[in-house]
């Protein structure tokens, strides 16, 4: 019995212990706690917390209270916080290769966007963070990006001409709108409102939930339900730090992140029909959803970023997606 009691090293009476004789881990993200990634996030350091008795501490700070999303990065490799949850857009920076994920109409579903991150070509994706000093723990989902401004419906490619968007840094999130005449500027997630509160910039794309979550939509008159690009989070924690935990807690962990990831997945789904449901009760910006030949007409548009994508990392990855896969 009492090799039995031994199994699990955690001290005892957790709560008196000192942030130096606890494991504390400060997971730093950008966007609000009543997002699908807040939410996920306030969510997992409950149930670290529960289920080491409170040995493990994960602190979250959300609203880049301590690092903007163009700074977590680097602040994640140098050891300033454990874990970040950057979109997917941020991490091209370290490898440029997940711009995959940013291939407008390259996924129609969020199953489509899991079997892709979890299979092979993910797995390669993932090695590269390795590689770098990250740790890659999990994928958790946001929703589908729409498109907003405040001159006009955006029905047709020629409809983007000149307007001024704030983007993700990602170049073939640059690309994507330089295609369509339009001019595109990275801005942290934090300046998205400001910036266009002050009309430096009068364009956006998001999320039905961001948007309503940052008061997007009280300063853009109009929004397009396009679903042309997926927004989701990788879950990442600091290479050395990861690999310098005890196996207990490693398994905690990732046990923690499993069921909170299947959670956030059906979640995210909720709270972004929410905010569309809002959006449209609110009567104070105009929404018009794509028609199929409208759909088409900018597929065709996007077409040379597949071609210049491949190019430059490889038509591996364009093939494995779900639109290409039965070609090949």
């Amino acid at each position: 019995m009492l090799a039995s009691c031994q199994q699990h090293s955690y001290p005892v009476d957790h709560e008196q212990l000192s942030e130096e004789e606890r494991i504390v881990i400060r997971f730093s993200h950008v966007v609000g706690e009543d997002t699908p990634k807040g939410l996920a996030s306030r969510k997992f350091a409950e149930l670290v917390k529960e289920r080491t008795d409170g040995y493990v501490e994960v602190q979250v700070f959300p609203n880049s209270f301590l690092y903007k999303d163009g700074e977590e990065i680097s602040a994640l490799l140098d050891g300033d916080v454990q874990m970040i949850a950057p979109s997917t857009s941020k991490i091209t920076t370290v490898i440029p290769e997940w711009q995959i994920i940013d291939l407008p109409f390259a996924f129609e579903t969020k199953e489509e966007v899991r079997e892709y991150v979890e299979g092979p070509v993910g797995e390669v994706l993932k090695n590269k963070l390795k590689a770098e000093g990250i740790y890659p723990l999990a994928f958790w989902y946001n929703g589908f990006k729409q498109m907003t401004n405040n001159r006009e419906p955006l029905k047709h490619p020629d409809d983007f001409q000149d307007l001024r968007f704030r983007i993700m840094s990602s170049e073939v999130l640059y690309e994507q709108f330089d295609l369509l005449g339009a001019e595109a500027r990275v801005e942290t997630f934090d300046q998205v409102f400001p910036v266009l509160n002050n009309e430096e910039l009068n364009a956006q794309e998001n999320t039905f939930s961001n948007i309503v979550n940052k008061n997007i939509h009280t300063v853009q008159d109009y929004m397009t339900v396009s679903n042309h690009g997926y927004l989701g989070y990788l879950v990442l924690m600091n290479g050395e730090f990861w690999q310098n935990l005890p196996d207990e807690v490693q398994i905690v962990i990732l046990d923690a992140l499993d069921e909170v990831t299947e959670w956030v997945k059906e979640l995210a789904e909720e709270v972004n029909e929410d905010a569309y449901q809002e959006l449209m009760d609110c009567r104070c910006i105009e929404i018009h959803e794509l028609t199929d030949e409208e759909k088409q007409l900018w597929e065709d548009a996007f077409l040379p970023l597949y071609t210049s994508f491949e190019q430059r990392y490889g038509e591996l990855y364009i093939n494995h997606l779900p639109k290409f896969k039965m070609d090949h």
